[in-house]
């Protein structure tokens, strides 16, 4: 099976660009310079990425409904899918992933709704997003009930389905929620998904969690994030993500580094997550032998 290269962390590399961190994240370049976010998807397939993950991952009705956008949630959907596809399009090739983030904020499972409730809310926005999008990637999900709910709203459209799992830094065989990752199995026999992804965790840990993955049966991989740790203040919607640290030992090569590892542990979707840069992208595309 050929491995696919994801792109790199949308709503971080937004954030660097344009100097600020805000309560809104990766949708105040929506608001603020469209342009921005087409400029990183361009990146990510100019350094070799096969995927545009479209930047909808904190498109939801609790975040808009905190700043009194509620009623923004289908137009500034509509925005980040047809920049993702124009950018798509214009490259030539690859795939258009619909990015489907946590309901109570990330890394907080227990802030989320019981997963029928959550997947009514869902139910609507996969449906706008699978007009354009290849395929969904529900993201950082991180206890069982949470990716249920994610997954119960995404398979009604027909799309195929990625789940992206969170697990905890300090154990990478554990879910955030404290649950083992190994109790995910018990979606795979009732829903249909594609395939396991890690995602959003620091790449020592996604390593053990990929050891538990490879045993499910499914294709599997990961994309890390570059953060020192998830601060105790980062845990509400309005928290800014200068509250998250950058690691200064993770650039380029070292993190490619990671994904070898990955890689020969049979992973065949492998990218990046917050603090991931193009540059990170393209050193992965090298060694891959990837001419660009």
């Amino acid at each position: 099976m050929d491995t696919i290269l994801l792109d790199g962390g949308m709503g971080q590399e937004l954030v660097a660009r344009a100097g600020r961190a805000t309560s809104l994240w990766a949708v105040q370049a929506l608001l603020d310079d469209p342009g921005l976010v087409r400029a990183v998807h361009d990146d990510f397939f100019a350094a070799g990425a096969d995927v545009a993950t479209t930047n909808t991952y904190s498109i939801l009705p609790d975040r808009l409904e905190a700043h009194g956008m509620e009623d923004q949630l289908g137009a500034l959907t509509a925005s980040a899918l047809s920049i993702a596809a124009n950018a798509r399009d214009a490259w030539g090739s690859g795939r258009v992933a619909g990015a489907l983030g946590p309901i109570g904020f990330s890394y907080q499972p227990r802030n989320a709704p019981p997963s029928d409730v959550a997947a009514e809310i869902y139910a609507p926005i996969v449906r706008q997003h699978a007009e354009i999008v290849d395929l969904h990637l529900l993201e950082t999900m991180s206890s069982v009930d949470q990716a249920r709910g994610a997954v119960m709203a995404a398979e009604l459209t027909g799309k195929p389905i990625w789940l992206a799992l969170s697990v905890d830094d300090d154990d990478g065989t554990m879910l955030r929620s404290g649950e083992p990752l190994a109790d995910i199995r018990a979606l795979l026999g009732a829903h249909r998904i594609d395939r396991l992804v890690l995602n959003c965790s620091v790449p020592e840990a996604i390593e053990q969690g990929l050891a538990v993955l490879r045993e499910m049966g499914l294709p599997f991989g990961a994309y890390a994030n570059g953060f020192t740790e998830i601060s105790q203040d980062f845990n509400k919607i309005g928290a800014t993500t200068d509250l998250l640290k950058a690691r200064q030992d993770l650039g380029p090569e070292a993190y490619a580094d990671h994904t070898d590892r990955w890689r020969e542990m049979g992973a065949t979707l492998i990218g990046g997550c917050c603090e991931i840069s193009p540059a990170h992208i393209a050193e992965i595309a090298r060694r891959w032998g990837r001419r660009l």
